[in-house]
């Protein structure tokens, strides 16, 4: 069934079509990789800078300029920057692919209008590019772990099954926003404000433990701070995340990526009319 056509009210069908083109969709990835850093002097090993100077000006910002701490890892340096900086590497996950979404098949206008292209592999080819900046910025954060504080717990194993979750979220809500995109060319500015607010509203700057109880509810239907939470758990705590909470997440995210696919198919034969 994964390699072949499989109906969008199937809810395997947004892995159906990942994995029937998913040469293509890691030729097209590895494509906007390397044009991103195309012409310049260090070429792809500005995967690695950047994520690497940011750690370091977090880490001088944070440890050094504000004393800033979380709380659950001893008073040594980095430790907020690590929380910080594990935290925002997720959320690059979601907010890299949503922001580009609503231009993503207004700038694809050449793949459109050849209507044998498959454009609902614009959102995996969105997700794999940021994954490979997850994974880059990943082995930083061992790195430094490493030096700053030891050996990561064994439980930081427990990672990729963490954030699969935020995985298929990011796929159904850059589905959905790719096709609103070519309708309502609004919506870019109302994505990026979502996203920004998102940011401040998720336990990346703080822990979720100084929420106030009467809006922790209402906080944690956000489910990137879930999977947020969990990450640290895991990365940081040596805790093991509850699996019926992972479960409910993992499975609200599902039902996001399935109603996103089915959306973005159900309206992609208008894209070439509007364009």
């Amino acid at each position: 069934m994964i390699g072949t056509a499989v109906s969008p009210h199937n809810p395997l069908s947004f892995i159906a079509t990942g994995w029937r083109h998913k040469e293509l969709i890691t030729q097209l990835a590895w494509r906007r990789i390397e044009t991103r850093y195309r012409g310049s002097v260090f070429g792809l090993l500005w995967a690695v800078f950047e994520p690497l100077v940011m750690l370091t000006i977090y880490t001088f910002v944070f440890s050094l300029v504000f004393q800033a701490r979380w709380g659950a890892l001893p008073n040594e340096r980095g430790e907020f920057a690590l929380f910080l900086f594990s935290g925002l590497t997720i959320y690059a996950i979601f907010s890299e692919s949503v922001n580009e979404a609503p231009q993503s098949i207004v700038s694809s206008e050449a793949f459109v209008k050849q209507l044998v292209f498959p454009t609902e592999i614009l959102a995996w080819v969105s997700v794999v590019a940021a994954l490979f900046k997850f994974t880059v910025s990943s082995g930083l954060l061992i790195i430094f772990y490493r030096w700053t504080q030891g050996t990561l717990p064994v439980t930081a194993l427990l990672l990729p099954a963490v954030v699969l979750p935020v995985i298929f979220l990011t796929l159904g809500v850059t589905w959905i926003f790719s096709s609103l995109g070519v309708f309502l060319r609004d919506c870019g500015q109302l994505v990026g404000l979502g996203t920004t607010a998102l940011l401040f509203l998720s336990p990346i700057f703080y822990p979720a433990s100084i929420v106030p109880e009467r809006y922790r509810d209402l906080f944690f239907a956000n489910p990137l701070a879930g999977v947020l939470e969990m990450s640290k758990l895991s990365l940081f705590e040596g805790g093991v995340p509850d699996p019926a909470e992972w479960l409910i997440l993992f499975g609200v995210s599902w039902v996001v990526a399935w109603a996103g696919h089915s959306w973005f198919v159900g309206t992609k034969s208008s894209f070439a009319d509007v364009l």
